[in-house]
């Protein structure tokens, strides 16, 4: 029995170690791709509905077209479905129908669909600062 410890502790002292930076670096770098991965899928998560509305090839017709923060908790919404558009107010009471607003022109409907890049909105904001 002394003799067969006496071999595998032989045998795996004769086999050299592998270098410590480069274990180092493997661990490192399947712990970026593990977050990475991580990360990837929960910005996906968030964002499914950008892709699921591309793939069925579908433009949404309800959206939010413009905002206006009134306070604390209060706005004003204009709301487009196709070319129908109203006017909402929110509260903490709840949602209320102010009316309806003259219906939308071809061009102001494609332009509401299409949202503004990116680089577009960094612009205003930062002209809006200075």
């Amino acid at each position: 029995m002394l003799t067969i410890a006496t071999r595998v502790w032989a045998a795996s002292d004769s086999q050299p170690l592998a270098d410590a930076g480069t274990s180092v670096l493997r661990v490192f770098g399947a712990l970026l791709l593990v977050l990475a991965l991580f990360f990837g899928g929960v910005w996906l998560f968030k964002n499914w509905q950008r892709f699921a509305a591309r793939q069925n090839g579908t433009v949404p017709k309800l959206n939010v077209l413009e905002v206006k923060p009134l306070g604390n908790r209060h706005a004003l919404y204009v709301i487009g479905y196709d070319r129908q558009r109203m006017l909402v107010a929110s509260s903490p009471a709840g949602i209320t129908l102010l009316g309806p607003l003259p219906e939308a022109s071809e061009e102001e409907a494609c332009a509401a669909v299409a949202r503004p890049a990116f680089a577009d909105s960094l612009q205003r904001a930062l002209g809006r600062r200075g």
